[in-house]
């Protein structure tokens, strides 16, 4: 069995890597940045969007495509803020991938877009072994969620090159250790950045802000 199994997970896999450079070839000819950001369901990925978008909407064009198992209502909560969204709906996959983008590509408006988020289904595994064509892909883990994750979870932790720490003002009221996430991760990946939010009260969102900046002045010079 596992010898039919290996041949056709990397024929999937190679599949999903040719989709993905055709998405990333979009992106840079376009000057977009573009995120794929993953964590496990409820960690505050869809707040997150919401609080990016009041922070920087008023300088930066901001697209979001949502990935979810069923339903449109994360769209709707991001459409409400006055920004693009496009909804994939995968029926039951456990995570997007590059041919579902870029079918969602085509329904975007992407004349000078700054930034697009790929928002991923809400799982700690198979979104970490898939490219989308991105270029940075970032995760968010919840302090309620504990600080045990970057051991039980590492690949997401090594090939994600932010992690946002989210709900810290929840600190008091669970058993996390931030010392610990942050020397876990950091074995897991020295190059990973690490910033510490609440988005429900707005703490450290600021350096999350710069950092996206910081890299949508980088791609943005090959527009035009």
């Amino acid at each position: 069995m596992s010898q039919v199994k290996v041949p056709v997970v990397r024929n999937i896999l190679e599949a999903n890597e040719r989709l993905a450079k055709a998405n990333r070839t979009i992106f840079d000819q376009a000057g977009i940045f573009a995120v794929n950001l993953m964590s496990s369901p409820g960690a505050g990925k869809t707040s997150l969007l919401e609080k990016t978008i009041d922070g920087l909407g008023d300088r930066y064009r901001i697209a979001v495509i949502e990935g979810d198992i069923q339903s449109s209502y994360d769209a709707e909560r991001i459409q409400r803020k006055g920004v693009q969204a496009v909804q994939i709906n995968t029926d039951g996959a456990c995570h997007l991938d590059g041919g579902m983008v870029l079918e969602a590509i085509e329904a975007l408006d992407l004349d000078g877009l700054d930034l697009l988020v790929i928002e991923n289904v809400g799982n700690l595994v198979c979104p970490a072994e898939f490219n989308l064509g991105e270029h940075h892909k970032v995760m968010i883990l919840s302090v309620a969620e504990g600080d045990d994750k970057p051991l039980k979870y590492p690949l997401m932790f090594q090939t994600s090159s932010v992690l946002l720490v989210n709900k810290i003002d929840l600190l008091p009221y669970v058993d996390c250790d931030l010392e610990k996430i942050r020397q876990r991760a950091g074995q897991l990946n020295p190059r990973q950045q690490i910033f510490e939010v609440s988005c429900r009260g707005g703490a450290g969102l600021d350096a999350w802000y710069a950092w996206l900046e910081t890299e949508i002045a980088r791609v943005r010079v090959n527009r035009g």
